[in-house]
């Protein structure tokens, strides 16, 4: 029996993405700027990973609503779940689809403090999203009785309230799209992932057996006959 994989995802309106390149091309911050990682690599299908069922709909609904209004905006999302769940497969996906690039950001970076954190999120290239990896690496809650204030200030150069402030401050930018990831939400403070600050939440969990099934019949199809 023959069985047909297939998933629909909403149409791109043209006037909107001119800016497509032939591949995803990554940013890393050198300094006070982004630079070009390497050369584009090879865009990845939104098909390629694997969800839930609506999830990624979801979330490729959501964003591109917030990128076809035409008004300035900024938008955050928070992909949280256990290591190895498609978080950033699917940013990579995501920014494929839409012919957005990728500027990857490590809060844990020893050369980064809250000036150049601020400028960095409030300047990356046009047509880009912003990526925070595994945030709660640098920050955990400060209502851990567990992390002292030494530890909880001392991870990283970049303080809470800086982090903040360059997310939605007073001089934050318009047009901004933020990911984040972690592996721990119960790791992060609320602060940092209230409504405003963070606008979508999604959970990614292990592979289900529907999940399991899907990914058997991406890459084996067109041998079910």
């Amino acid at each position: 029996m023959k069985r047909n994989y297939d998933k629909t995802f909403p149409v791109r309106r043209n006037s909107v993405y001119r800016h497509v390149e032939t591949g995803l091309v990554v940013y890393r911050a050198v300094g006070p700027e982004w630079r070009r990682f390497g050369t584009p690599m090879r865009k990845r299908p939104l098909t390629s990973v694997v969800l839930d069922d609506g999830v990624a709909n979801s979330i490729v609904n959501d964003f591109q609503e917030y990128t076809e209004r035409g008004i300035p905006y900024r938008r955050g999302y928070l992909f949280y779940g256990p290591p190895g769940s498609g978080k950033s497969s699917f940013i990579a996906a995501l920014a494929s689809y839409f012919g957005y690039s990728v500027c990857m950001l490590s809060l844990s970076e020893r050369t980064l403090d809250d000036d150049r954190l601020n400028h960095l999120l409030n300047t990356p290239p046009p047509y880009s999203v912003v990526v925070l990896e595994d945030v709660d690496a640098a920050f955990g809650s400060r209502d851990d009785p567990v992390q002292s204030a030494k530890a909880y200030e001392g991870l990283t150069r970049v303080t809470f309230s800086g982090l903040l402030n360059a997310i939605d401050g007073v001089a934050s930018a318009d047009e901004r799209i933020l990911f984040m990831t972690t592996n721990h939400i119960d790791r992060l403070d609320p602060a940092l992932i209230r409504p405003g600050r963070v606008d979508v939440k999604q959970y990614f969990g292990y592979c289900t057996e529907t999940m399991f099934s899907e990914v058997y019949f991406l890459f084996n199809f067109t041998k079910c006959l």
